[in-house]
């Protein structure tokens, strides 16, 4: 069995996935990109490997159960564990939002990526993680998930989003509950907001880089054994439900 620690990044082809496979990458080690497109997975772990990553490819579509059971037999059959899970992969289901037109479908489907997705995977994962001697999961929301600061006077959130910031506040509901059962074991689960990165997600419209996005994540999957579980955070520490 190997060594190296074992991570799962979802979605992390691109953006602030890739980033995040990238920085644990750096710290030596070995990092499953997963992605549903063969072509842009092969051509991410190449890169990465070219930075120096201990990078392979693992065929995932959060969406579909036989692919995320099929990448947990990869992670089974060459390492018999998995170590650190990133949750990254997500949709935002495109604007505008107004929850009296938005259609059902969209919601479905937003839900069905951000929120289900995540589930999914967790619960394939979890055999594996257990067999790990510190595991951690990660979870990427968003700060605009926080009803806290959607009800803010003169929030910044004051756009309408009926589909992708409500799938980000069920994820972080549902992020508490995991922390509840899983509370007596030592798989530490949190929520990272990696604040508003300029990436295809948001049309490049956010004025961070996918590598300051990465950096909460990262933290959170470097977790000491007592660090927290059950949080939400961001660089500046702990983000408001």
């Amino acid at each position: 069995m190997s060594e190296q620690t074992i991570a799962l990044v979802t979605g992390a082809n691109k953006g602030i996935g890739y980033e995040i496979a990238a920085g644990l990458g750096a710290l030596g080690w070995k990092v499953g990109v997963g992605a549903r497109d063969e072509q842009r997975r092969e051509s991410a772990v190449e890169k990465l490997r070219a930075g120096g990553a201990d990078a392979f490819g693992v065929p995932l579509d959060v969406t579909d159960d036989e692919s995320v059971t099929g990448a947990a037999a990869l992670l089974d059959e060459r390492f018999g564990r998995l170590d650190v899970l990133v949750n990254n992969a997500a949709v935002v289901g495109g604007f505008p939002q107004e929850p009296t037109k938005i259609s059902l479908d969209v919601i479905r489907a937003v839900v069905e990526t951000n929120v289900i997705g995540v589930v999914r995977v967790i619960n394939t994962m979890l055999p594996l993680l257990r067999r790990s001697a510190s595991p951690r999961i990660v979870n990427l929301s968003s700060e605009t998930g926080s009803l806290a600061r959607q009800s803010e006077p003169g929030s910044d959130f004051s756009f309408l989003s009926a589909g992708y910031m409500p799938s980000k506040t069920f994820l972080n509901a549902i992020t508490v509950q995991y922390a509840k059962e899983l509370g007596d074991t030592h798989i530490l689960i949190n929520n990272a907001c990696p604040g508003y990165v300029a990436t295809d997600l948001n049309g490049f419209r956010g004025v961070r880089t996918p590598e300051q996005g990465a950096a909460t994540p990262i933290r959170l999957a470097t977790l000491p054994d007592d660090g927290p579980t059950g949080g939400f955070f961001d660089d500046e520490g702990v983000v408001p439900w």
